[in-house]
């Protein structure tokens, strides 16, 4: 598939409040609990969506913060306690719960129109909706390295990740198989388009394990978001897997002197979704129709460097933040697109294999 480019477009934002918020009554008393990934993201999530959707509704939110998944969910399902309303998640999540039954539906026309007033359906990226799931953004798993500790020869393709003798040192891997299991194939020579075939075979899997050995013993397993940048700015590694916002906040906000290769990022939508009973099922599905709109979802760049996952969303992005974005031409190119569909069929058994992997001597 193929998203847009961002671009030359026009940089400014209009806010455009009327078109994304559905006539309510202001009701200071109500509230909304929003789920989402904290650090970064959270904060530009507060900026771009939360402040303006309270300030336009009178609706106060509750942020709180998860490590992603659906087993929190599917909990208060159980409990018939459900107390989250609206949660930022990965699209598999969103696939793997609409299937389980765990999350309610969303439909096309509950959503903000584009700019020109194009039918919601036909101004997202293609999968970008879902039956229980709407992307807000398009972000990336990249790897990054300290340029102090190269000075000479650089990193710049996803085999030098698992490369210890080119470029010596410790590195950082989330402790997941998703990315991790398509970067090491991609590292030892398959195509792009056909990561998942060969991953979906007993030897496309063996091979992708091979390469992960290489490094197994000079990594650093982090669990959370705010671990990479940390690692690295500690000095604990030379390299590691992150979230492109995360790596965005440290080297632009931060000036640390990291330098992400984005050869083989394996991208994805983030999706809103919401849990199957939710209490607040109106306010949630307006929340989702605010923050999915192409005002707020341009505003979200202003903060961090995901990119909009919708045409009319990418023209109003500034000019400054189009060479940050997953989507720009230059870092778009080399790119795979999280599979969804692989990973519903495939993730128990190939966290159970990676899980008993990493327990192995």
């Amino acid at each position: 598939m193929k998203i847009p480019s961002v671009g030359n477009y026009a940089s400014s934002l209009a806010l455009g409040l009327a078109l994304t918020v559905t006539a309510t009554q202001s009701v200071s008393a109500e509230e909304l609990v929003v789920v989402g990934w904290g650090g970064a993201l959270s904060a530009a999530q507060t900026e771009a969506f939360e402040k303006p959707f309270s300030a336009a509704t009178g609706v106060n939110i509750l942020a709180e913060v998860y490590n992603g998944g659906l087993a929190q969910v599917k909990a208060q399902i159980e409990a018939g306690n459900i107390t989250w309303d609206v949660l930022d998640a990965e699209m598999t999540d969103a696939e793997l719960g609409c299937a389980e039954g765990l999350l309610e539906e969303i439909s096309t026309s509950e959503l903000a129109p584009g700019t020109d007033g194009s039918h919601p359906g036909d101004d997202f990226f293609e999968d970008a909706l879902h039956d229980c799931g709407v992307a807000n953004y398009v972000w990336a798993n990249v790897y990054a390295y300290d340029k102090n500790a190269f000075p000479g020869n650089r990193p710049q393709t996803i085999a030098d990740l698992f490369d210890l003798a080119k470029f010596p040192g410790k590195r950082g891997l989330r402790k997941s198989p998703k990315a991790n299991l398509e970067w090491a194939a991609l590292a030892d020579g398959v195509p792009l388009d056909q990561v998942y075939q060969v991953l979906a075979t007993p030897q496309g899997v063996d091979r992708a394990f091979a390469v992960l050995d290489r490094v197994k013993d000079s990594t650093i397993w982090w669990e959370a978001g705010a671990q990479p940048p940390q690692l690295l700015a500690d000095g604990e590694v030379v390299m590691t897997s992150a979230y492109n916002g995360r790596l965005f906040n440290a080297i632009v906000k931060e000036g640390q002197p990291f330098e992400i290769v984005w050869d083989g990022q394996v991208w994805d939508y983030g999706a809103f979704i919401i849990p199957r009973g939710a209490p607040n099922r109106e306010r949630a599905i307006e929340y989702v129709r605010f923050a999915t709109s192409p005002e707020r979802l341009a505003d979200l760049t202003n903060h961090i460097s995901y990119g909009p996952a919708r045409a009319s969303g990418v023209a109003l992005v500034a000019a400054g933040m189009k060479r940050h974005l997953p989507t720009s031409e230059e870092n778009f190119a080399g790119g795979l697109r999280a599979s969804a569909i692989f990973w519903s069929d495939y993730g128990d058994q190939l966290t159970e294999r990676f899980n008993a992997w990493l327990a192995a001597n």
